[in-house]
C-alpha cells in the first residue's frame, strides 16, 4: 500500500521570529509548507531546506488575495500580529488592523474549507488594566475561535530567544547599564518561556488532535519578575549588575528610555512595556498532558539565545557569551 504523502500546511507570519523558525521545524518534521507573504521576493531562508517551501502572495488586510492562499488547505498556522511599529502613529492603529486581519482569514478559511487553525497568543489575566497590546491578541484568538475551523489558542508569556523583540530589550539594557532604576513593571511575576519549546508545542498541536478547539497556557519551568530575568541575564553573561524599580518611572517614560538604550523601535516597545504590567502567569497546564515537553530552564533558554546571537540577529559587546559552567 503507498504511504500518503503529509498534508501541505499553511504558514502565516513566516519571516518573523516565531514564524521562521517554525518553517524549518515543520520542514524536518517532514510537511511541505506554503507560506503566505505580501512579498514573496523578501522571503529570504537563512539556511537550505529539505524540500523548498511554495512562496504565495497574500495580504490580510486584503480580502481578495486570501482564497488563493487557502485553497486545498486543511491546516493553518496564524502567526501574524500588528506589534506596533516604526513609531507612536502607526502603533495607534494596531488593534483596528489586528481585528480586521483576523476576520478577513477567517471568513476566507470558511470559504475555502480550512479544518484546522493553530493561533500563537500572549498570556495574561483580563482585567480593567490589561494593556491595549495583550487585549488585541486575545481578542483575535476569539475572531480565529469564531470560524468554522477547529482553532487551538496558544496563550504564551516572554518568549526567550535570539531576536525577539523582549529578549533584545533584557539583553542590551543590562549589557549597557551597570546600574539600572527600572519602571515598577519590573516587579511584575511572569512564566517566560524557550523559543525552543514554544515551536515544540505548536509542531506538537498539528499531531494532536486533541488540542482542536482548546485554549492553553504556554509557560517555562520557573515563575520569575522581570527583574528575576534581568538577573539570570547578568549572571550567565558574567556581569555586575545593579537593578531596582523606582515609583515614578511611568510607561512612557520608560518607553523612550528603552527605545533610546535598544535597537527595538519605540512602537514596538510601548506595547511591551504596557504589558509587562499584566501577571504573566499559566492557570493551568493541560497541555503537557497531551504534548510532552522537555521545558529548557531560564538561564539555558538565554545561553542558547547567546549562542544563536553570535552568528545571527545581533552583535554581542563581549567574545564570550556564557558564562555558565558546564
Amino acid at each position: 500500500m503507498e504511504k500518503k504523502s503529509p498534508p501541505t500546511i499553511l504558514l502565516t507570519g513566516a519571516s518573523g521570529f516565531i514564524g521562521k523558525r517554525l518553517l524549518y521545524k515543520l520542514d524536518a518534521m517532514g510537511y511541505p509548507v506554503r507560506c503566505m507573504v505580501r512579498r514573496p521576493e523578501k522571503l529570504k531562508l537563512p539556511f537550505p531546506m529539505e524540500n523548498e517551501p511554495e512562496v504565495v502572495a497574500g495580504d490580510l488586510l486584503d480580502p481578495a488575495s486570501l482564497d488563493n492562499a487557502l485553497q486545498g488547505i486543511d491546516t493553518a498556522y496564524y502567526l501574524v500580529h500588528s506589534m506596533g511599529g516604526k513609531n507612536f502613529r502607526e502603533m495607534q492603529a494596531f488593534e483596528e488592523r489586528d481585528r480586521m486581519a483576523a476576520r478577513n482569514f477567517i471568513h476566507s478559511a470558511d470559504r475555502t474549507g480550512l479544518k484546522r487553525l493553530i493561533y500563537l497568543g500572549g498570556l495574561g489575566e483580563a482585567t480593567d488594566s490589561m494593556s491595549h497590546h495583550l487585549a488585541s491578541r486575545q481578542e483575535v484568538g476569539r475572531i480565529l475561535s469564531s470560524g468554522d475551523a477547529a482553532a487551538t489558542v496558544l496563550r504564551a508569556a516572554v518568549i526567550i530567544g535570539a531576536g525577539g523583540a523582549g529578549f533584545e530589550i533584557i539583553r542590551y539594557l543590562v549589557e549597557r547599564l551597570p546600574v539600572m532604576f527600572c519602571p515598577k513593571w519590573i516587579y511584575t511575576q511572569s512564566q517566560p518561556i524557550a523559543v525552543e519549546n514554544v515551536l515544540d508545542y505548536l509542531a506538537g498541536c498539528l499531531e494532536c488532535p486533541e488540542t482542536a478547539g482548546a485554549t492553553f497556557d504556554l509557560g517555562g519551568p520557573e515563575v520569575l519578575s522581570y527583574i528575576d530575568l534581568m538577573r539570570k541575564y547578568a549572571r550567565v553573561r558574567g556581569l555586575k549588575r545593579f537593578i531596582a524599580g523606582v515609583p515614578f518611572f511611568y510607561t512612557l517614560l520608560s518607553t523612550y528610555w528603552v527605545a533610546l538604550l535598544t535597537p527595538v523601535p519605540a512602537g514596538i516597545v510601548f506595547p511591551l512595556a504596557e504589558g509587562l504590567r499584566t501577571p504573566a502567569v499559566c492557570r493551568e497546564n493541560r497541555i503537557n498532558e497531551l504534548i510532552r515537553v522537555s521545558l529548557i530552564n531560564m538561564e539555558q533558554a538565554i545561553c542558547n539565545a547567546l549562542a544563536e546571537e553570535e552568528g545571527g540577529p545581533g552583535q554581542l559587546l563581549s567574545q564570550q557569551a556564557c558564562f555558565l559552567s558546564e
